[in-house]
C-alpha cells in the first residue's frame, strides 16, 4: 500500500475514534480557515449515526504533481459512504468529504410518468417541462443548506429529483440547480443563483410568466422570502421544512440530537464546542473572525449576512400566496421551533396554508426512500389553485 492510501487510512482511524482533534492537526492552514475539527465531527456523526464503521481499499490518483484524490469506501450500520480526500505526499490534509456509494441507484418513485414530460439542460441547471401545450405554473427549487446537487443526491436518495419529476407528471415546469459550497454570504449562495433562474424560466414558452413560484427546502426556505422580496416576478412561495430560527440554534439544536444519540465524553465535547461557536455568532462577532471558531466552518461574512434577516418578518411583507409544509418526525427543523414561528408571525396573513405532514421526516419521506406522494399533489393542486 502506498503511503498516501495509508495516510488516507488513518485519517479514517482518527475520525472513528472521536479523535478530530487530532485528525484536525493533519489540516493545512488554508483548510484549517475553512474547516474545524467540530464541523468534522459533526459530519460525521450525521453519516454514521454514532455506530462503529468498517473502511475497505482506498484508492488514490494524482490530481497534481503533489497533490491526490483517495476515495476510501466505508461501511456502516447506517449507510455505505465514500470518503474522499485530497492528501500531499506528507499526509497534510487538503480537503475531505462524505460522499455517497457510487453503486447506489436513484430509482423513480411511483407517481413520476417520464413519459408526460421532457428534461434538458440550462445554463443553470436542469428544466423538466410538462409534455403538451402550455403555459404552466412554474417553480424553481431552492435546495438546502452546504453543498447540494440540482438532485439533492444522498446516498440512493435524490429528494429534489422527486420533486421535479412528480410536479412536472402534474404539469409543473421545473427548474433545480446545483449549489456550491458558500463562500461569502447567503445572497451568494442562493439570491444571485435564484435570480438568475428564474429570469431564466421567464424565457421558457411552456411557462407561465405570471405564475412563476419558488420552492425552497429547510435552508432554502428560509432564504426564499429574501428572494422573492428581490423579484417582481415571483407569484409564490412553497416553504417545506422551512428554517425559521436563527441558524446558530437550528446548528446547536442538531449537534445536541446528535449527541443524545451517542452519550459520553466526545458528546459533551461536541456539545461544548457547538456553544462555544454559537455563543460566537451571538457576541462579539467581526468581520476577522476565523471560520473555524463559527459553525459549519462558514466565514464571518456569512453569519453578518444572516443577522439581518429575518425570514418570517420578510414572509409577512410580502403580500402572494405562501404554502408551508413541515414534517412531524423533522428533528432538524421542527413543529415546536421554526414552524411555531411561521405560525406565529403569519398568523394575520391571508393566502398562507400550513400544514403538518404526518409521519414525515425532514426531506419528507414517511415510508420508502422517496418524497411522499401526498406531498407531491398537495404542492401541484396549490400551484394550480395560487395561479
Amino acid at each position: 500500500m502506498r503511503k498516501v492510501e495509508a495516510d488516507a487510512l488513518e485519517v479514517i482511524e482518527l475520525a472513528g475514534a472521536g479523535r478530530f482533534a487530532e485528525l484536525a492537526e493533519r489540516f493545512t492552514p488554508r483548510m484549517r480557515e475553512v474547516v474545524s475539527a467540530e464541523t468534522v465531527r459533526v459530519g460525521w456523526s450525521v453519516q454514521t449515526g454514532g455506530a462503529p464503521c468498517t473502511p475497505g481499499v482506498p484508492a488514490a490518483e494524482a490530481t497534481t504533481e503533489d497533490l491526490f484524490r483517495v476515495r476510501t469506501p466505508v461501511s456502516c450500520p447506517a449507510g455505505d459512504f465514500v470518503v474522499v480526500m485530497s492528501l500531499d505526499p506528507a499526509g497534510r490534509l487538503h480537503g475531505l468529504r462524505l460522499a455517497p456509494p457510487a453503486e447506489q441507484v436513484w430509482q423513480p418513485p411511483r407517481y413520476a410518468k417520464p413519459g408526460r414530460f421532457t428534461e434538458r439542460d440550462t445554463g443553470s441547471g436542469t428544466l423538466t417541462l410538462p409534455r403538451g401545450a402550455g403555459p404552466v405554473p412554474a417553480v424553481i427549487l431552492l435546495p438546502g443548506g452546504g453543498v447540494q446537487d440540482r438532485d439533492g443526491t444522498h446516498g440512493a436518495d435524490k429528494p429534489l429529483k422527486d420533486l421535479a419529476w412528480g410536479l412536472a407528471s402534474r404539469g409543473v415546469a421545473v427548474l433545480r440547480w446545483d449549489k456550491p459550497m458558500p463562500e461569502h454570504t447567503l445572497t451568494e449562495e442562493y439570491v444571485t443563483p435564484a435570480l438568475t433562474a428564474v429570469q431564466e424560466m421567464c424565457q421558457e414558452p411552456t411557462a407561465d410568466p405570471d405564475r412563476i413560484f419558488l420552492l425552497g427546502h429547510s435552508l432554502g426556505g428560509k432564504v426564499a422570502p429574501r428572494v422573492a422580496a428581490a423579484s417582481p416576478m415571483i407569484a409564490g412561495l412553497v416553504l417545506l421544512a422551512a428554517e425559521a430560527m436563527p441558524m446558530q440554534r437550528s446548528a446547536q439544536r442538531v449537534v445536541r440530537h446528535l449527541a443524545a444519540r451517542d452519550p459520553g465524553p466526545a458528546a459533551d465535547a461536541m456539545i461544548a464546542a457547538a456553544d462555544r461557536q454559537v455563543a460566537t455568532v451571538d457576541g462579539d462577532l467581526g468581520p476577522d473572525t476565523p471560520a473555524a471558531d463559527l459553525p459549519f466552518g462558514f466565514p464571518a461574512s456569512y453569519w453578518l449576512d444572516l443577522r439581518g434577516y429575518d425570514p418570517v418578518r420578510t414572509a409577512a411583507e410580502f403580500g402572494r400566496p405562501m404554502l408551508i409544509l413541515q414534517g412531524s418526525r423533522d428533528h432538524q427543523v421542527t413543529v415546536a421551533d421554526d414552524l411555531a414561528l411561521w405560525r406565529a408571525g403569519l398568523r394575520d396573513r391571508k393566502g398562507v396554508t400550513i400544514r403538518v405532514v404526518r409521519g414525515a421526516d425532514h426531506v419528507f419521506h414517511r415510508r420508502g426512500r422517496h418524497v411522499t406522494g401526498a406531498v407531491i399533489r398537495r404542492i401541484a393542486r396549490w400551484l394550480r389553485s395560487a395561479g
